[in-house]
């Protein structure tokens, strides 16, 4: 008998054959149930309401689910009326209310609607399973309401006159919110986000209250997170440039009111050092949105100060690591600050702002007395703020480098490659890695960075070389020339040129991404690699599927920065027990537009893979867990039957 020792720790659980029998028959009915609908989302850069309502919607999913159930019942206009209500079911009763008033006839159809469309979203689940998430004030009644189906004769008045009821007694609005929160838990049972939450948009905060609160969700981290996770551990070059890009895109609300971060000593010091300031470069690029001129110029001011902070701390990371590679990004010392030029490579060039008073040509990369002040309470104000470190526990505790989910590949950014095809390699202390061991590699400094933040700084700098360094998976890139773009304006783009590691051209060939599905112990022939980080110019033609169909890009560029650039405003993919699909996402204006909709053109949907049979919880990850849960069950019966181990009962 296998595992005797593990056997008897079961029959704890199951002490006797027919609690075993039941326990094996319910686990063996639920590896065939369908497998559930993943959601994957990625580079959000802030844009909370887009995020909502992509939540909201399941990506288009409720919405096929209502012409599902009712093709011919309802015109188009209703369709998108009921999938509103669902959407924002208070807004769209206040908005009804206002129109004239609600009357039960309405009430009562929508009721009628909503359970229907709960059945079908919940009937792929265990009743246990649905049971725990209903609303506890509902719970009886809409268990009751899922289990009458559609034309059952002996049930037919019974469930009329609940939902009359329900009304009589002057419940529906809260049961309609009820159905629509139910509803849009069972359209999407697992959510993945392929990083970058934070950066750019304006409520990053948001976004992290939401996923939070969510009921099963993981994250691959991107840069844009790392930036924040070690900013929040307080890492002072990932600070300084975590508030640099906040500053340059106008995002003062989220530092100061979403976090409480204490930016007085910023301002107080960038209003003394940078008070004649008149270069463009450091106004806030305002996206949808004003600022009034005293705003702009305090902001300004404020973007210069960091910036500058960031450029020395960043030299003095780069001396203190010289094993990060990146000598070449040692501008400071490189100026001629008496003519006012940037010696690179042989050449020369005029520096666009030469106001630079708190630099001393001796020591660049040192800071002043007034810039050790600030950046020593920024610090502080960033590692003992509450909400903040929160967040970044939740990124740390449900975040990894990849993951391995049904039989997929997901991360943010890149698996380094040379340009042979071959898996990069990074040497740290004679030891190399590459390929799934460098991404371990990292997986395990971001983990160590957090538990031994108190401990040991060398951690944290890794987090900043994640950020930019050149073989970081995160970055996917030779070098970040955010310096040369404040202070030079050269004709020659291939001075700004930041060139992006091989993978990005390699993953077009099919071979590369099936090597690279091997080397993470997936199936090449039938797994996907599902990735974010670089944005899909579908305007110009881009394809976001790679690889024949191996890898999917679903960046399409969620920021409103990008939507010029891709012509779109990102792309989902929902992955459900008998397809694929990709979902184009057009700009989302407001949630006012939302609820005046007339036609459903904020999405398009294309399936990439259609399954020959659908999928069964026991094709799943899960299923393969229970699956062996069943085999110990089994052996563990079989003991009781033999007699190996003595059955009790109470």
């Amino acid at each position: 008998m296998k595992d005797l020792k593990y056997l008897k720790l079961l029959s704890e659980q199951f002490p006797n054959v027919p609690a075993v029998s039941t326990e094996i028959i319910n686990l063996k009915a639920i590896l065939n149930l369908p497998k559930s609908t993943e959601h994957f989302l990625t580079d959000l850069h802030g844009e909370a309401e887009a995020f909502k309502y992509m939540l909201k919607t399941a990506s288009g999913v409720i919405e096929y689910k209502i012409d599902q159930i009712f093709e011919d019942k309802l015109t188009d206009t209703e369709k998108r009326e009921l999938a509103t209500l669902i959407f924002y079911p208070k807004s769209k009763m206040k908005e009804l209310d206002e129109r004239g008033g609600i009357p039960p006839e309405w009430y009562k159809e929508a009721l009628d609607y909503m359970v229907q469309i709960s059945q079908e979203v919940s009937s792929i689940y265990t009743r246990s399973k649905v049971r725990k998430a209903l609303p506890e004030k509902f719970a009886y009644i809409i268990e009751e309401l899922l289990h009458i189906r559609e034309g059952e004769p002996n049930k037919k008045d019974y469930k009329a006159k609940i939902l009359t009821t329900i009304i009589e007694v002057g419940q529906a609005r809260e049961f309609i919110i009820a159905l629509s929160e139910l509803i849009q838990t069972f359209a999407v049972d697992k959510l993945h986000i392929i990083g970058d939450i934070f950066d750019r948009g304006p409520t990053p905060d948001v976004i992290m209250d939401f996923l939070k609160k969510h009921h099963n969700v993981d994250v691959q981290w991107g840069n844009h997170d790392i930036l924040w996770m070690g900013a929040a551990l307080g890492q002072q070059a990932l600070i300084a440039t975590a508030l640099r890009i906040a500053l340059r895109y106008g995002n003062l609300e989220f530092l100061e009111e979403g976090y409480g971060i204490n930016m007085r000593p910023l301002a107080r010091f960038a209003m003394n050092h940078y008070q004649n300031l008149d270069e463009e470069i450091y106004q806030p690029r305002l996206i949808n949105r004003e600022l009034d001129e005293n705003e702009i110029k305090i902001m300004s001011q404020m973007h210069k100060a960091i910036a500058v902070i960031q450029f020395k701390l960043e030299g003095q990371l780069i001396k203190k690591r010289p094993e990060f590679e990146m000598n070449e990004a040692l501008y400071l010392e490189k100026i001629d600050y008496q003519k006012g030029v940037l010696n690179l490579a042989g050449k020369k060039y005029q520096l666009t702002d030469q106001k630079l008073p708190t630099i001393s040509p001796e020591a660049p990369y040192r800071l002043s007395e007034w810039e050790e002040e600030v950046i020593e309470q920024l610090s502080y104000s960033f590692k003992n703020n509450d909400k903040l470190q929160e967040d970044v526990r939740f990124l740390y505790n449900n975040g990894s480098m990849y993951k391995k989910y049904n039989g997929n590949l997901l991360f943010h950014g890149c698996v380094p490659l040379a340009e042979n095809g071959n898996f990069s390699e990074v040497k740290v202390e004679g030891e190399k890695y590459s390929g799934k061991k460098l991404m371990d590699f990292f997986d395990d400094i971001i983990r160590r960075s957090y538990s031994k933040q108190e401990a040991d700084a060398e951690f944290k700098d890794w987090l900043w070389y994640l950020w930019r360094g050149e073989l970081s998976p995160l970055f996917g890139k030779d070098r970040m020339t955010t310096f040369l773009r404040y202070f030079t304006d050269a004709e020659e783009d291939d001075l700004y040129q930041e060139n992006m590691n091989p993978y990005y051209q390699a993953r077009e060939n099919e071979y590369i991404c099936k090597k690279i599905l091997a080397e993470f112990g997936l199936d090449p022939e039938t797994g996907h690699i599902i990735n974010g980080h670089t944005p899909v110019a579908e305007k110009k033609g881009e394809s976001p599927v790679k690889g024949n169909g191996r890898l999917l890009v679903i960046d399409g560029g969620i920021s409103a920065a990008y939507h010029e650039k891709t012509g779109i405003a990102g792309y989902t993919l929902t992955y459900s027990n008998t397809k694929m699909r990709l979902i184009s996402h057009q700009p989302f204006i407001s949630k006012k537009n939302a609820l005046h909709k007339d036609s459903r053109d904020t999405i398009s949907a294309a399936e990439v893979l259609k399954f020959e049979q659908p999928q069964k919880i026991a094709d799943t990850d899960i299923g393969e867990k229970l699956n062996e849960d069943v085999e110990y069950l089994m052996q563990l019966l079989e003991a009781y039957k033999d007699g190996i181990i003595k059955e009790k009962y109470n």
